[in-house]
């Protein structure tokens, strides 16, 4: 009998560890999967002749983008249904921030950013 309970115990727990080798497997396979998409789709739009220069936020779904297509630069409001050209901007007026790097920006430096952020009193 208490070979028995012994037995049913081992078989719980290799059991158990079974499940839990295969979800690591799993959480694996999305993470390279996740990472081999996000580069695909990251050089399929720095291709091409549309390169969005920087993007502002002035409403909950409402943006304001610059937007280079071909040699040509324009501004455009952004809504949640509508896509509005404000103008074209000419190469002089535009002021490109030469310290922000948006390739250096992943997701560790953001939260250790987050994490060392003090409200000024």
């Amino acid at each position: 009998m208490i070979l028995a309970l012994h037995n049913s115990s081992t078989g719980g727990f290799i059991q158990f560890l079974t499940v839990f080798v295969l979800f690591i497997i799993v959480l694996v396979l999305c993470a390279f999967t996740t990472k081999f998409v996000a580069g695909y789709q990251k050089s399929k739009m720095n291709s091409g002749n549309i390169h969005v220069l920087e993007t502002f936020k002035i409403a909950n779904n409402k943006y304001i983008q610059i937007v280079q297509i071909g040699d040509k630069t324009f501004a455009i409001a952004i809504g949640k249904d509508s896509v509005t050209l404000i103008g074209e901007l000419n190469e002089e007026s535009i002021m490109i921030d030469e310290n922000f790097n948006s390739e250096g920006m992943d997701f560790k430096n953001l939260l250790d950013k987050a994490k060392n952020f003090k409200l000024k009193k």
